[in-house]
């Protein structure tokens, strides 16, 4: 099983949506995927239609509150969405308190990448949404993963946010020697007809050479509309630019961890690589 985190030290580069496109397509190829809500605002809880005060099952907040962490548990605070294959730890404004409610516990940044462990034969990829905030929520998530995407909206104001969000990298490995973090940068938001989005992407793969995906995710208003009815829009519309751009990020994202974590790529996840992108 992968464990992609999604994360960003600066608000509205594309977080959420890279979270919920990814996950549309791995459902649409078949495969088991769970989504993990770490955000308090719950962005990506209601992307996909819900609202934690109306969910029958726990959420994460009840999961980071168990004393004693077992798949039992972990898997009632687990959501079946109404995608078949596509699971959700949903989020709630509870969270906020999070690092209040951890403080003083023992192995406080592993609780997550623990519970996730004890349901690795669930799932094929789960993908973490992170808060943009430096705290607990988002150490689990960074350590759990095996990869973390960094979605970089081709701005200015966002490259001061992806140097932030390198630093913190930086300052996390120096901290804790076993710590070690695979990041890929993707450029998202990218309007070729603008001169700043232009400048921002040859920035980036100016000074990022060997972590920045070589190609980009584009602007694409249909994004907006598949928020708007809660629906990941590989699985409204695949055939729109930006569907088809993350079906290229999800397929190189495979071969990146067949080349570098074998062993955690299932056989189902790897075959993908074969396919056409229909989906079918």
């Amino acid at each position: 099983m992968l464990v992609w985190a999604v994360a960003s030290q600066k608000g509205g580069v594309g977080k959420t949506t890279t979270v919920a496109s990814l996950a549309g397509w791995l459902q649409k190829e078949n495969l088991r995927v769970l989504v993990v809500d770490t955000d308090p605002h719950a962005s990506l809880t209601s992307y996909l239609g819900y609202e934690d005060d109306k969910l029958e099952h726990n959420n994460l907040f009840d999961l980071y509150a168990m004393k004693n962490l077992t798949r039992e548990g972990i898997l009632h605070c687990i959501t079946h969405t109404v995608h078949k294959g596509l699971d959700l730890i949903a989020a709630s404004m509870t969270l906020a308190t999070i690092d209040r409610q951890l403080s003083g516990r023992q192995g406080v940044g592993r609780i997550l990448s623990r519970s996730l462990q004890l349901i690795e034969d669930c799932y094929d990829v789960v993908l973490i949404d992170c808060p943009p905030v430096l705290g607990a929520l988002m150490v689990n998530a960074l350590v759990a993963s095996s990869t973390i995407v960094v979605p970089t909206q081709t701005e200015f104001l966002a490259l001061k946010g992806l140097e932030g969000m390198v630093r913190t990298f930086t300052v996390m490995q120096r901290a804790n020697q076993s710590v070690h973090f695979e990041y890929l940068i993707v450029p998202t938001m990218y309007d070729r007809r603008t001169k700043a989005s232009v400048q921002s992407l040859s920035y980036l793969q100016t000074h990022y050479t060997e972590q920045v995906w070589d190609d980009c995710i584009p602007i694409d208003t249909y994004f907006r509309e598949s928020s708007a009815k809660r629906l990941p829009l590989p699985l409204m519309d695949p055939s729109r630019r930006g569907a088809v751009a993350y079906h290229k990020l999800l397929r190189f994202l495979v071969e990146r961890e067949l080349n570098r974590n074998p062993d955690k790529v299932t056989p189902q996840l790897a075959a993908i690589l074969a396919d056409d992108g229909s989906g079918e």
